[in-house]
């Protein structure tokens, strides 16, 4: 297992203890989590052949309202041109008192892993970046985000020796 992976699945177990019910992984990569877990959805922008489902907008989510009871985010809200429309369709998706899980990092650590592991990384090789994505996410910034789409009872907590946070919020 390279590296990458490796802290993948270290995202994966973080979230998993506040996995519920029906889970619609967003920005779902390779899709690990939705096969860890077993009951759920992967979405993702780009085709990587991992996906249960290809979006063009993800503003604008094929599924009906109060669809699911977690939604999460791991790694990925950055690469999100709309992210604050975006979230806002999350919000739409969630059963009342659903979770939403995002993992992120910051801006600078994220600049500088892109930039050491960008022609290792199958995901920056295989794909642009669009306008609109940015290195990574400050816990403010997150937090921020998530307050405007309407989510409550936020809280983060750092893992993965202090680099990531993982951010749960509340429909």
């Amino acid at each position: 297992m390279d590296l990458g992976s490796a802290l993948y699945s270290w995202r994966i177990r973080a979230v998993l203890r506040h996995v519920r019910g029906a889970l619609l992984d967003f920005g779902c990569g390779t899709n690990q989590l939705v096969r860890v877990y077993g009951n759920g959805v992967g979405v993702d922008r780009y085709s990587s052949g991992y996906a249960d489902l290809v979006i063009e907008d993800a503003a604008a989510l094929p599924f009906e309202s109060h669809t699911f009871d977690t939604v999460t985010i791991l790694a990925a809200l950055n690469h999100i041109p709309n992210r604050e429309a975006a979230l806002a369709e999350v919000h739409r998706v969630l059963k009342p008192n659903g979770t939403l899980a995002v993992t992120m990092i910051p801006p600078r650590i994220s600049f500088v892993w892109h930039k050491l592991r960008g022609r290792f990384d199958r995901d920056q090789v295989d794909r642009p970046w669009a306008p609109g994505e940015v290195y990574g996410l400050s816990r403010s910034h997150t937090r921020q985000l998530l307050l405007d789409a309407g989510f409550r009872g936020i809280t983060q907590h750092r893992f993965m020796l202090g680099v990531n946070t993982l951010t749960i919020a509340h429909k």
